[in-house]
């Protein structure tokens, strides 16, 4: 299996200014001097944590879509992160997974922050995203998703490198990511979900964070990581700082230290049902 290079930007927003925030994302992506296989940007990118989503909403064919689109096919990698969806008349924290050949794969986010009234402004989604590129499984969730774990939860599926007395398994996913807007006054859970999210799923969990200040006068420091799985910083980017930073993971190392600590054959069965 090849190693993934995935390229993290942490940056300022420009408050519910579409335009801008587009235009600043071409130019750091632009910047990049080295080539990824995925380039993660924040939630809602392209606004802001807004609560104004009848201002802002944008159908699944609009400008923000256009321009990841454009972007991936230019860079011949996959763009991810989140905007403000409209779809059948209803408002959607979405991520996008944008393939560089022009298709893509969304997740609604799925616990909205009601200490934001995110909840009073969004529908929540329902299914959990397993996206797959250049042979990798990779899971991307959303900011207040972080503090659910069984959400999270990596679990097994048949065929694999795990040989039990009668069958093989495999890992349902590699890659954890959370793209998030998350304020710098909650920075200790964020640094220490992170590790835990990529040691209890025994995978690579990426947190991307905005930095600067938004329209509410909320600050945010960024802390972006790259995580292995035994919860150790891969990654070297600094907080409070813009930047962008291109890190590669390893998969044999991942695969060794998998079949070193098998602890998911211990793990419990459970299933998550949606009301």
């Amino acid at each position: 299996m090849n190693n993934l290079k995935i390229t993290i930007i942490q940056s300022n927003l420009h408050w519910e200014n579409k335009a801008e925030n587009l235009q600043m994302f071409s130019q750091k992506i632009n910047a990049l001097s080295e080539a990824a296989d995925l380039i993660i940007l924040p939630e809602m990118f392209t606004t802001g944590f807004s609560m104004s989503p009848e201002k802002f909403a944008e159908p699944m064919e609009g400008v923000t879509m256009n321009w990841m689109r454009n972007k991936a096919a230019e860079k011949k990698c996959v763009i991810t992160g989140s905007f403000i969806a409209l779809d059948n008349g209803r408002y959607f924290n979405r991520l996008v997974w944008m393939r560089p050949d022009g298709t893509c794969s969304t997740y609604d986010k799925r616990h909205l922050f009601r200490m934001g009234d995110e909840n009073g402004q969004y529908n929540g989604g329902q299914k959990k995203l397993i996206v797959e590129l250049n042979g990798w499984k990779i899971c991307p969730l959303i900011c207040y998703d972080l503090r659910f774990p069984v959400w999270s939860r990596n679990k097994l599926i048949p065929g694999g490198i795990l040989q039990t007395e009668n069958m093989q398994y495999q890992y349902e996913y590699d890659l954890l990511i959370y793209v998030a807007n998350w304020p710098e006054i909650r920075s200790y859970p964020w640094k220490t979900l992170l590790p835990a999210r990529a040691i209890e799923n025994q995978c690579y969990t990426a947190g991307l964070n905005r930095v600067g200040i938004d329209g509410n006068g909320i600050y945010h420091s960024g802390n972006s990581a790259v995580i292995n799985a035994k919860g150790e910083i891969i990654s070297k980017i600094n907080a409070h700082e813009e930047a962008a930073e291109t890190i590669t993971l390893n998969y044999d190392d991942l695969v060794s230290f998998r079949k070193l600590f098998p602890a998911i054959l211990d793990a419990d069965n459970f299933e998550i049902k949606n009301d």
